[in-house]
């Protein structure tokens, strides 16, 4: 199968965050469900090299692979619908692409020819895609155009897809996923905004064969008939995706409209039984919950002018999500934004009303006195407690200041001159801030780490040897580690060196849950395997919450 390959496109109608990732990680899953070999790749048309440079609060978060590369949110969501770790290769920007056509032509690798942005920039998309396929020895790859058909920035992955379709007219499908709005004041489903994205990826020349019609509530026959009339496919090409509760449903549903079997069809793929026994069985336990347990996020990336913007921490969520369902409880996720305690607008005591505290990552000095705070309320008052890369640093200094008698700990990314910087940035690091070399050169990626026996993260893994995924540039100092044990502080996680620490805990005996990561746990948990660390989180969560009933 993987010498004839077949490819799928999936691009946006006339609306940007409509789920067409979850689309593209749906569509995966089902053709894995099928037997086939599956990678994913993501376009973005950014001129941001990778996407470890742009502000989380506009773009969302910033996803690691294994390999270290930054990327969308959209990977981990094809990391964890496909439950397979995917490499660099199967993310592009513009700015990658023109990087990689540049460097070629000032090597002379077009051996003198004019290098235009058309051949050229689509033929190099078509290199990576084609790379991609052969890494992973695919039958069927999945490709996300980010953004809409109509954005002048995405011409070149269009015209990729174009070239390509040309190039393998049986191997290549696309699907469009479109927004079928029900106005208020109208009160019907209308079509025109659908009939105007297909013929505006026809002007590009492309035809979309099956339309994914996004909206509040299930299309009727009715809808279908007409959206395939206007957009020039057949009726039982236009698959209703209403808003469902649980993303996990996506591909369930799709596959009651035979979403996986018309793929197969159109791309002339052997006809083969879709399994999703897997995936509704966990999608059951999503359903299934005996009770909720209620997590209260503390961040500082929350606020996006008037709206709360969720989507900086879409892995952790998910996680939280994911191992609540496991442990047979409704997760119940409130943000709080950390600024708010900071500027005493809302009270330290808010907290005791939650079954579990987690501190996602982040970076700099805003909200960070804020979350401090919250730390010494969560281990003073035995609430279970989370912390994820800045989440670890700051419960650090917390109990530096508070047990250690270390008064003005800190971190030197705030303050360089810190009276004990317990937090300090890592020696590897110091060269490249001097050089203002900021992307792409945190310590990225999966490193290993030795847990020590006997305690909450040994407990947690079953092992004393695992690989996590990281992303930072300081490090708990280790001037200050012989300090901070004696004062009861357990580094149960370091680097097999033994001069990083992965993980900082207190022992079970004195707290129920309080455990922080250097790393990033969220971005290795998948609905059929959660996270280990997310489990023990969840399970001691649910043993306060039902504590308290």
């Amino acid at each position: 199968m993987a010498e004839n390959p077949k490819y799928i496109f999936v691009v946006g109608g006339v609306m940007s965050g409509i789920g067409k990732g979850i689309a593209a990680s749906s569509i995966g899953r089902i053709m894995k469900s099928k037997g086939f070999k599956v990678t994913s790749i993501k376009i973005d048309p950014y001129i941001n090299v990778d996407a470890g440079t742009m502000n989380p609060t506009e773009h969302g978060e910033v996803f690691v692979l294994d390999d270290g590369y930054e990327t969308d949110q959209d990977m981990g969501n094809y990391e964890r619908f496909l439950g397979e770790s995917l490499p660099e290769i199967n993310y592009m920007t513009t700015g990658r692409v023109y990087t990689e056509v540049i460097r070629r032509e000032r090597n002379l690798e077009y051996k003198g020819k004019n290098v235009e942005v058309v051949p050229d920039i689509p033929l190099e998309v078509i290199r990576r895609i084609t790379e991609a396929q052969k890494k992973a020895g695919a039958d069927v790859v999945t490709i996300e155009v980010g953004g809409t058909i109509g954005e002048y920035q995405n011409i070149i992955f269009l015209e990729a897809a174009r070239m390509l379709k040309q190039r393998h007219p049986r191997d290549v499908a696309v699907v469009m996923v479109s927004y079928v709005p029900v106005p208020g004041n109208i009160g019907e489903m209308k079509t025109k905004p659908t009939q105007y994205a297909a013929r505006s990826l026809n002007s590009v020349g492309l035809q979309a064969d099956v339309i994914l019609a996004r909206s509040t509530q299930p299309l009727d026959q009715k809808r279908k008939e007409k959206i395939a009339l206007f957009c020039n496919i057949l009726s039982e090409h236009v698959i209703s995706a209403p808003d469902v509760k649980s993303i996990y449903d996506v591909p369930i549903n799709f596959e009651k409209d035979g979403l996986g079997n018309i793929l197969t069809d159109i791309l002339g793929l052997p006809e083969r039984k879709t399994d999703l026994t897997e995936w509704e069985a966990f999608v059951k336990k999503t359903k299934n919950g005996s009770r909720e347990v209620n997590i209260a996020v503390v961040g500082k990336y929350f606020d996006s002018g008037s709206f709360v913007l969720a989507d900086v921490y879409i892995s952790v969520l998910e996680a939280i999500k994911i191992a609540s369902h496991h442990n047979g409880l409704k997760p119940k996720i409130s943000y709080i934004n950390s600024k708010d305690f900071e500027a005493g607008e809302v009270p330290l005591s808010v907290l005791e009303q939650y079954d579990g505290i987690l501190v996602p990552g982040g970076f700099g000095e805003t909200g960070i006195e804020g979350i401090v705070q919250a730390i010494e309320y969560t281990r003073v008052h035995k609430i279970p407690y989370f912390g994820l890369c800045y989440g670890m640093q700051l419960a650090v200094i917390e109990y530096a200041r508070h047990v250690a008698g270390l008064e003005g700990a800190q971190t030197t990314e705030i303050k360089k001159d810190a009276t004990h910087p317990v937090i300090d940035i890592m020696e590897s690091q110091k060269a490249v801030l001097k050089k203002g070399s900021f992307g792409g050169t945190m310590r990225l990626g999966a490193y290993p780490c030795n847990i020590i026996k006997g305690t909450v993260a040994h407990r947690a893994y079953g092992a004393e040897n695992i690989s996590e995924r990281h992303r930072h540039r300081y490090e708990v100092n280790p001037a200050y580690i012989e300090r901070l044990e004696k004062a009861g502080l357990v580094f149960s996680g370091r680097s097999p060196d033994g001069v990083l620490m992965e993980i900082a805990e207190l022992p079970h005996t004195e707290h129920p849950f309080f455990l922080g990561t250097q790393f990033h746990p969220e971005f290795l948990s998948r609905p059929l395997t959660p996270h280990p660390l997310f489990m023990a989180f969840i399970k001691a969560a649910g043993e306060r919450g039902e504590s308290k009933k």
